[in-house]
């Protein structure tokens, strides 16, 4: 009998097309607009949805890559199941997917290393983190889904131990040395305390870490507090997702699938707010607390749920048309997004005005600029989504 090839699920695409349009869309700087007209409350609100919150919380620019996380498990069982029905061995199937990590965070390490007088070894960026923990997620792939909720577990219980064992900062710590204060306002107390920023044990692997690599000074901290060792809790994103990818594939109906990712969705951000609260770890995105792998899981559900329900069983393709361009060439859009904005910025004011963006005044230049680049970035990508180029890794 001949194994058929899997239907594609068009919500996943929009869903991603989403994610990649809000990290695209950076460029429409609202935290601009807002300081320019502070009392305006509108611009403050778009402006903070725009940003990553300073520690605990969580903003809609919060979920961009916890959710590009989450789409690449939910897209697992598709590509294992595409590449079964063209006859592949999971020897060669394996061999693809180490060649896709590398890739993935060579890229990654590219990408932040534009305008750098060296390479920028680096690797708390997106796709660096999904790269290192791809090759397990593709292996969990082939697992019974008992299997990957006993390494979903283990992942989190372990990275909570590997946090609440590293010993706090004594009174002689230097604060100022690794970029924050010892009364930073965002700092911790209590038990809590052993995830605050730049004094936690992933902090500490990284000042050892980082520095095997060449550098033009040595390593003493990420500014944002951000570490590689996340990629062990993303890991545990993706691994939700890959759950989520295989009832999305079952034979279940549609109702019934809605119905599972809506009270998964919910219980997952009941359950990340109470651990939160009860101050057993906090919710921190930047150095992706076990907490941090539930609350934001419970988005991704929610979201898919959304998007399947407007997309897959409501059947508002169309509507969704201009998010599919985008989703469809997710690699694409990423780079883009990265690389030629300041191109077609200076392209802009070259072939119109130097100060084309002051249209409407100074206060919404930034609008304007940001309006005209993702309107080229997007048309480059229909140009590529009208031609069939879709770029693969």
């Amino acid at each position: 009998m001949a194994t058929t090839l899997p239907t594609r699920v068009s919500s996943v695409d929009v869903y991603r097309g989403f994610v990649m349009f809000l990290m695209m869309a950076e460029v429409l700087e609202f935290g601009h607009i807002s300081k320019s007209l502070p009392e305006s409350s509108f611009w403050a609100f778009l402006a903070y949805h725009q940003d990553h919150v300073e520690w605990v919380g969580c903003s809609l620019h919060d979920l961009i890559q916890p959710s590009f996380s989450f789409l690449v498990g939910v897209a697992l069982p598709y590509s294992i199941a595409s590449r079964i029905a063209k006859g592949q061995n999971f020897g060669a199937m394996f061999g693809h997917t180490i060649q896709r990590s590398l890739i993935l965070i060579f890229l990654g390490i590219f990408l932040r290393s534009m305008h750098r007088e060296q390479t920028n070894f680096t690797f708390e960026d997106t796709l660096t983190q999904i790269g290192l923990g791809y090759p397990i997620l593709f292996w969990l792939g082939f697992r019974v889904f008992r299997t990957q909720l006993i390494a979903l577990a283990a992942i989190l219980i372990g990275y909570w131990l590997f946090f609440a064992v590293y010993p706090l900062p004594d009174t002689n710590f230097d604060y100022a040395a690794v970029g924050v204060t010892a009364n930073w306002e965002h700092n911790l107390t209590g038990f809590a305390a052993h995830w605050n920023k730049n004094t936690n044990a992933a902090w500490a692997f990284d000042q050892w870490f980082m520095n095997l690599f060449p550098r033009e000074k040595a390593f003493i901290r990420n500014g944002g507090g951000y570490s590689t060792l996340s990629f062990i809790p993303t890991l545990g994103t993706m691994i939700l997702g890959l759950m989520a990818g295989q009832w999305l594939k079952s034979a279940t109906t549609p109702s019934e699938k809605l119905k599972r990712f809506l009270i998964l969705g919910i219980s997952l951000l009941v359950i990340g707010s109470l651990v939160n609260w009860l101050g057993i770890c906090p919710n921190v995105k930047r150095i992706w607390t076990p907490t941090w792998v539930l609350f934001s899981g419970g988005w991704c559900f929610v979201l898919l749920a959304l998007f399947y329900w407007l997309v897959d069983m409501q059947g508002y393709r169309k509507a969704f048309f201009w998010l599919t361009v985008i989703g469809m060439n997710s690699i694409a859009a990423y780079v883009i997004s990265h690389t030629i904005v300041e191109f077609i910025h200076h392209s802009i004011q070259i072939h119109i005005s130097s100060t084309y963006d002051q249209v409407f005044g100074v206060a919404y230049e930034s609008l304007v600029r940001g309006s005209l680049i993702l309107l080229m970035e997007w048309l480059i990508l229909h140009w590529m989504y009208r031609n069939r180029i879709f770029v693969r890794i």
